[in-house]
């Protein structure tokens, strides 16, 4: 069978940059998708994204799709023939059905009784024929949430479409998508190769673009961006700082790029460097400089969208742009700097966190107070963590958080210094965001810790107090990422700390919250829900946290030792069976009317193995109680590993249920004190669920 390639590519207007890549990909996927279900197997399969198109080939696809034999019952045979054998209307309309004569109509068995049975073959379609359907559908099903008509047609898309290429080899595919007929002509750039570009081959896509000025594979267009950018600051002697989702949205932007460096006037460095940054990268699209020590430099590198005959030019154009964006954010950190943080704060009391809750005035006020417990808890600075807890919404009512809104806590900070407050005051007012995001960095200060925790402690009790339980869709208030910063501050930073005395002490920072009863289980019930989670991500069974859980615990610094002693257990050899042992042990006791006596009498231990386990118990009593104290549990369930053989050799020699009611009670009892050991850290009889 013969091998094909196929060329799609739509032509549009310019697509929006931040969803390109989005839109490629489910654009390739779909297409895929569609024929994997047809069972046609397919070579390499490459991806095209540029500003004005969206493309893909495929290699090694098949003329046809593959044929298979297909059995296809029908109705019953007394029903499908009357009492003299001739076909009935129901034998006829299985026949039409499957476009067969009656005369192929064979009786088989489906295993119970005698069918109408016809074996089909199936298959063997024109490839070439389903393709167009295939790309209707991949446009069709793109995540694009609004789309949009133009001029008189009633097709909807992202952009208007202009032109529609389809090649299987040197073929054109015959077919019609977005009201387009599929053709062979592509088009070059918009300004060096404004004409039509003749595809040949499905083969000689990407070359004959490149020869029309554009790079239509993404990849490689980023990576000679990021090639041409770095050359750029070498030749300034620096270092150029390419963020991921910018060098995404530039490599966007163009389909000829052309890297040019220009410059800014020195004084701008008085302004925070990332006010700078943020005004380069977010309005101008520009990538930022560093020296080697890690110094922002008063240069910038634009990457244009041609090749300039006068590059000079388009360089000036440029630092005439940026020049008014610099000087607006020195005219407001400048501004700003007259009036403290302090005073700033009495702005807050006009602005509503939220109707049922306040607002970011009395929101700092609870802040404040939250934040000297924790610091009290850890016996460090209160005085420091309750000033931060005041002033650490100031920053959102000046002019540089309102132009560049990613600027706030760190235009708190820069305002903190300037205002003479203490350093670590200042850099908890940076620090309270932290982390930002899922891997992002934690506070390094002791005070931005306390005021981190606050902040999000604050939040969670207030929004679940009014009834604002975020849902699977809803989470207006970004509880989930509060929760898991909290449980990551508790964790990694080692903090001993109660999380449900944190919850109480947040909820009674608040006049009246309508659902505080029972509120602080209620949160802390979600925030361990997201402690499991964050524990299945870290690709840990979730049998193991579930042996934690069982303990009902609320220090979260303490389940995650113990969660991490329960992992290293599991993969022991005795694990095994000390968890089938212990389950074993927790289905006897559950079966009581009442539970035994927690002592042991060694006058009734009158088997050996019974004895032997005693003795085992008491030993591993001893040698484990100053792990336990010291909370070193891994060490512990490693030393209560070397039970096994003495636990199995129990259970195989003794007869627990013993007829004697008081020689029962005891063997019962130095079960009891078995689990009592393991249930020191876990309940390891879990464990045993997964266990086959």
């Amino acid at each position: 069978m013969s091998q094909n390639t196929f060329l799609v590519e739509v032509g549009t207007e310019e697509l929006p940059p931040k969803a390109l890549k989005t839109l490629s990909n489910a654009f390739t996927q779909s297409i895929v998708a569609s024929l994997q279900a047809q069972g046609l197997t397919m070579g390499e399969v490459k991806s095209f994204a540029a500003p004005r198109r969206l493309a893909v080939t495929i290699a090694g696809l098949p003329t046809n799709t593959p044929v298979s034999d297909v059995e296809m019952f029908g109705p019953p045979a007394h029903i499908a023939f009357d009492k003299d054998g001739k076909p009935t209307k129901a034998a006829q309309a299985f026949a039409q059905k499957n476009g067969v004569p009656l005369d192929a109509l064979q009786t088989k068995s489906d295993g119970k009784i005698d069918k109408l049975y016809v074996n089909l073959k199936q298959g063997g379609e024109s490839v070439s024929a389903l393709l167009p359907a295939m790309v209707e559908k991949a446009l069709g099903d793109l995540p694009i949430p609004k789309r949009m008509r133009w001029g008189a047609k009633r097709v909807e898309f992202v952009r208007p479409v202009h032109w529609l290429v389809m090649l299987l080899d040197d073929a054109i595919v015959e077919g019609e998508v977005m009201g387009l007929k599929a053709g062979r002509e592509s088009r070059g750039h918009r300004f060096h190769h404004n004409q039509a570009v003749r595809i040949a081959h499905a083969t000689e896509y990407a070359s004959a673009l490149k020869a029309a000025y554009v790079l239509a594979d993404f990849d490689a267009r980023q990576q000679t961006i990021a090639q041409q950018v770095n050359a750029c600051a070498a030749t300034l002697n620096g270092v150029a700082q390419m963020e991921a989702d910018l060098l995404d949205e530039v490599t966007a932007l163009v389909e000829w790029p052309v890297a040019l460096a220009g410059n800014f006037e020195a004084r701008f460095l008085e302004v925070p460097a990332e006010a700078l940054i943020s005004s380069m990268g977010e309005h101008q699209k520009y990538f930022h400089v560093l020296d080697h020590q890690g110094a922002l430099m008063p240069h910038f590198i634009t990457v244009a969208n041609l090749e300039s005959k006068d590059p000079a030019q388009v360089i000036d154009g440029n630092e005439r742009v940026i020049r008014p964006r610099l000087a607006d954010a020195a005219f407001f950190f400048e501004t700003d700097k007259k009036t403290t943080l302090a005073a700033q704060r009495e702005r807050l009391k006009s602005i509503v966190f939220q109707a049922k809750l306040g607002t970011l005035y009395e929101k700092t006020e609870r802040v404040s107070k939250l934040a000297g417990i924790i610091a009290g808890h850890l016996n460090s600075d209160t005085q420091k963590a309750e000033r931060a807890g005041l002033l650490c919404k100031s920053d959102l009512v000046t002019n540089m958080v309102g132009e560049f809104d990613t600027m706030q806590g760190i235009a708190g900070y820069y305002y903190a210094l300037n205002d003479g407050e203490d350093a670590e005051v200042a850099s908890a007012l940076n620090e309270q965001y932290m982390p930002r995001f899922a891997g992002d960095a934690l506070p390094e200060t002791p005070t931005g810790v306390q005021l981190a925790l606050a902040d999000r402690l604050d939040t969670l009790v207030g929004i679940f107090g009014i009834g604002q339980h975020p849902t699977g869709s809803k989470d207006p208030f970004a509880l989930r990422r509060a929760s898991l910063g909290v449980l990551r501050l508790l964790v990694e930073k080692q903090l001993p700390l109660d999380l449900r005395a944190l919850l109480e002490a947040a909820i009674a920072q608040h006049p009246s919250l309508p659902e505080a009863q029972g509120l602080a289980d209620t949160v802390l019930q979600y925030m361990l829900e997201r402690l499991r989670a964050w524990y299945e991500d870290a690709n840990i069974a979730p049998e193991i946290f579930m042996a934690v859980s069982a303990k009902q615990l609320s220090h979260p610094l303490d389940i995650d030792n113990r969660v991490k002693a329960v992992q290293a257990f599991a993969a022991l050899p005795a694990a095994d069976a000390l968890a089938a042992a212990n389950k074993r042990v927790a289905n006897i006791l559950a079966k009581l009317d009442e539970q035994p006596a927690a002592s042991v009498n060694s006058a009734l231990l009158t088997e050996a193995a019974e004895q032997q386990l005693a003795r085992a118990i008491s030993e591993q009593q001893a040698a484990t109680a100053p792990l336990f104290a010291n909370s070193e549990y891994t060490k512990a369930l490693t030393q209560l590993a070397s039970l096994q053989a003495t636990v199995d050799t129990f259970f195989d020699e003794v007869m627990v249920m013993a007829d004697d009611q008081q020689v029962r009670n005891n063997r019962l009892a130095l079960l009891v004190q078995l689990r009592a050991l393991f249930l020191e850290v876990a309940d390891i009889s879990l464990l045993a669920r997964t266990k086959g």
